[in-house]
């Protein structure tokens, strides 16, 4: 399946690192050609470091707030990708009576590295280059702005 579906979801574990960046990132890329949400397993306040990386290529994400999948409908989406195991689990037994299509992109999480801000800062821009990638790799290439 390629192409970006009308409407895609970005599952986390927090939606305070991963799903907030692919969310962020996907919009800038894909505008308003589809309907783009992300949550978290178990919602908590957003990561000032995803923040940081973003505001380095121009997104602004101060605004973001966590929510869970009790806070949508699953039949929204035709598309829900998950960015963590904890995020796959529950997406599959939340889109069991739906029809929802569900892929998983692992993901690893910048949050466990550890050292200096600098080295921490790297582990995130590590993890939002490798979203970026992956978005455009698996929707196409955005015909409006670029990152």
């Amino acid at each position: 399946m390629t192409g970006l579906p009308s409407s895609v979801l970005f599952a986390c574990n927090h939606n305070a690192i991963r799903s907030p960046m692919a969310e962020a990132m996907a919009k800038r890329l894909y505008g308003h050609a589809a309907y783009l949400d992300s949550v978290g397993v178990q919602p908590a306040e957003l990561d000032s470091f995803v923040v940081a990386v973003l505001d380095e290529i121009g997104i602004d994400l101060h605004r973001h707030h966590g929510k869970s999948f009790d806070d949508i409908d699953p039949s929204s989406f035709a598309l829900i990708v998950t960015l963590s195991p904890e995020a796959h689990h529950s997406a599959l037994e939340f889109t069991r009576s739906a029809s929802t299509d569900v892929e998983y992109w692992p993901v690893p999480d910048p949050s466990a590295a550890e050292g200096s801000r600098e080295i921490r800062l790297e582990s995130y821009r590590r993890t939002r280059d490798i979203i970026l990638a992956r978005l455009k790799t698996r929707f196409g290439a955005p015909s409006g702005p670029t990152i």
